[in-house]
């Protein structure tokens, strides 16, 4: 992999994601916010109501990310979503800190409620 996207990848960030329409087969795109953490990638979203994107991927894994800051390309990846409890706990927990901010008591206060509600998949660029 070219070291740009390498570096891109490594840093997270906002990129958008293409699905397949699990009903229409349509593709789908969004924009959404990506993890790095240890050498792997996740995107998860705030909690609440059932995420389309995540239906996608559930239907079909496959799905390309399009990073679109500091550099543009397109990769084909692969998604899992993450069901274990306290994987789940774990992430979203370095997540909501360490990506998105959120001070640790702050976040230690209501993070029941985002690992039960929260969408989160773990994935492979290819």
């Amino acid at each position: 992999m070219d070291p740009n996207t390498s570096a891109a990848l490594a840093e997270g960030g906002i990129a958008d994601i293409t699905t397949t329409g699990r009903k229409t087969g349509s593709p789908r795109r969004i924009e959404i916010y990506f993890h790095s953490f240890d050498g792997a990638y996740y995107i998860t979203g705030r909690p609440g109501s059932k995420r389309d994107w995540l239906a996608n991927l559930k239907a079909n894994p496959e799905f390309t990310l399009h990073l679109k800051r500091g550099v543009t390309v397109d990769l084909p990846a692969v998604a899992t979503e993450i069901t274990d409890r306290q994987r789940r706990w774990d992430l979203l927990l370095r997540a909501r800190t360490e990506s998105w901010g959120v001070e640790p008591e702050r976040a230690e206060r209501d993070h029941e409620f985002w690992v039960g509600k929260s969408p989160l998949v773990s994935f492979v660029p290819g």
